[in-house]
């Protein structure tokens, strides 16, 4: 099986590398150091408005794209990305053959870098995919990546067994054409619910909890068939047979 995952607006500016791990080269690398030096243009003022971000934060993030290609030590992007999702797949505490295993499983999506595996070594940066760069063609990122990363990303499920677990959020999506990849390979992706009552509902930052720790358990436990997901349990949250659908494996955190 094949994994999505989102990236993540919160980062590490270092990380400890596990000795027995290189870090790899992004496959789209030249594209993330165009859009950085699209990126490193913009005044700080106008990164805020473009990142939806305090000026401090557009400040520490314009001065990451200032040294993007500076020499730097080696911050594979499972270690780097530190949002929600991250702090509940632990990386940092995943044993060298584990975080080897996920280096041919799982996908990263990013605005910046398209697809990353998790050991490829990326710089710490911010970006959202609705941004229009000149060197991204005058669309979005959304539109940049798309007929870059849809292949790719089709051709590495049809390599593996023909699964993808969706473990991504819908905005990430938007870098591939979706439709397209629901058409050629199996999709499998699972809901996290919280019960309010008599209703069922996403909360945002549980289903990035849960994204975190499935990844976990997939990668921990080499997962092969995605019915194996049903023995998930985290944080109060368990499979429901009833709430589920074949390529829609529900699991509910009763409140």
């Amino acid at each position: 099986m094949q994994i999505i995952l989102a990236s993540a607006k919160i980062m590490n500016d270092r990380a400890t590398v596990p000795e027995g791990i290189t870090a790899t080269t992004p496959q789209f690398l030249q594209e993330a150091q165009t859009l950085a030096r699209d990126m490193m243009q913009y005044p700080v003022e106008a990164l805020a408005e473009m990142l939806g971000c305090s000026q401090a934060i557009a400040s520490q993030n314009r001065l990451r794209y200032l040294r993007f290609d500076d020499p730097h030590e080696p911050l594979p992007a499972i270690l780097a990305y530190h949002g929600q999702a991250y702090k509940h797949l632990k990386a940092e505490t995943l044993d060298v053959p584990t975080l080897l295993h996920a280096q041919s499983h799982l996908w990263v999506m990013s605005f910046l870098y398209g697809l990353l595996r998790p050991l490829d070594d990326i710089r710490p940066y911010r970006l959202e995919g609705h941004i229009e760069l000149p060197d991204a063609g005058g669309g979005t990122l959304f539109d940049y990546w798309k007929p870059r990363l849809t292949q790719e990303l089709i051709d590495s499920v049809k390599a593996d067994d023909g699964v993808l677990i969706h473990l991504a959020t819908e905005e990430f999506q938007r870098l591939v054409d979706w439709q397209r990849v629901k058409r050629e390979v199996r999709v499998v992706q699972p809901m996290f619910l919280v019960r309010k009552g008599d209703l069922l509902k996403v909360q945002a930052v549980w289903a990035k909890t849960c994204r975190g720790a499935t990844t976990r358990m997939i990668l921990q436990e080499r997962l092969s068939n995605p019915e194996e997901l049903a023995a998930f349990q985290y944080e109060g949250f368990t499979f429901s047979s009833a709430s589920s659908e074949p390529d829609q494996p529900c699991f509910i955190k009763e409140n």
